[in-house]
């Protein structure tokens, strides 16, 4: 089995958003792995496919992700 690209554990982290966080966990530490095999070191979303697009769900998402090690940016609308 293929190591997953950051595009597909962001993916899998819309998923899991819409799902009310299930597995949320699992697939940040898939995401760091990701990145770190990529050589990418900002993992971007898109504010319109989050389940809480606002400045205040941005910046929870942020310090969440932040404390797990992934520091997450925001595509422009």
């Amino acid at each position: 089995m293929t190591e997953p690209t950051v595009a597909e554990a962001t993916d899998r982290i819309y998923a899991s958003l819409q799902a009310d966080n299930v597995d949320l966990d699992i697939h940040i530490a898939t995401l760091k792995a990701a990145m770190a095999r990529e050589g990418v070191k900002e993992a971007v979303f898109d504010p319109a496919k989050l389940a809480q697009g606002n400045r205040s769900g941005r910046k929870l998402m942020q310090a969440y992700f932040r404390q797990r090690g992934v520091k997450v940016g925001f595509s422009k609308e």
